[in-house]
């Protein structure tokens, strides 16, 4: 893989090859920080820990339902611990509080999916640029030269051409990928919202002690 980006770089592809190895240490360096926030750190079903919560308040009251999410290191854990804080402040004043706490734990979700987006964009892009690159070294070759040799224009041609394949080649799995962490996240995110929503109408009908 590095002697041919060797290659790549050597041959007319240039920086193009090294900025598609940047691109691909910063797509798995994304890939990884989000397998650990959203299949360990957001592992815990929404669904099923709003039915532990729920148990818990009706045991321990609103006190113990706040001790077990400050317990509990994820994003639902801490849009539920903000619903009750506001348990004795009315329906409205803990949807407001849903909002505002989603949108932070919504922020730690994406962190890092526009990169990851962009990164499939760009790295086919630099493929063809350094193709270009490399195909425009390999005729002005054959100019100086000034004759057709075509072992000479097959091995410029696909020469540069190695920057093309490894644009596809880092762009592809990344674009796979995004897709997966994206729905991941849809759904985590829809999950949350549910469990708030069902949070809020057991603190409105069933109306815990402190």
């Amino acid at each position: 893989m590095i002697r041919e980006f060797q290659m790549g770089a050597e041959g007319g592809g240039g920086f193009v090859m090294w900025f598609l190895l940047m691109c691909a240490v910063v797509g798995v360096g994304i890939i990884i920080e989000r397998l650990y926030s959203l299949f360990i750190k957001a592992r815990l079903n929404p669904r099923t820990f709003l039915d532990k919560l729920i148990k818990i308040i009706d045991a321990q009251g609103v006190k113990g339902g706040i001790a077990l999410c400050n317990n509990t290191a994820a994003p639902v854990a801490k849009v539920l611990r903000a619903v009750l804080d506001k348990a004795d402040k009315g329906k409205d004043a803990m949807e407001e509080m849903v909002t505002r706490s989603a949108a932070i734990e919504l922020a730690f979700l994406d962190r890092g999916m526009s990169l990851l987006g962009g990164l499939t964009t760009v790295a086919p892009f630099l493929g063809f640029l350094g193709t270009v690159m490399g195909m425009i070294t390999a005729f002005a070759a054959i100019a100086i030269a000034g004759e057709v040799e075509p072992t000479v224009v097959a091995s410029g041609i696909s020469t540069a051409l190695i920057t093309t394949k490894w644009g596809l080649i880092i762009a592809t799995p990344l674009a796979i990928v995004h897709i997966l962490f994206a729905s991941k996240t849809d759904g985590y995110t829809r999950d949350m919202e549910e469990a708030a929503s069902g949070l809020i109408d057991y603190l409105i009908e069933r109306k815990p002690k402190g």
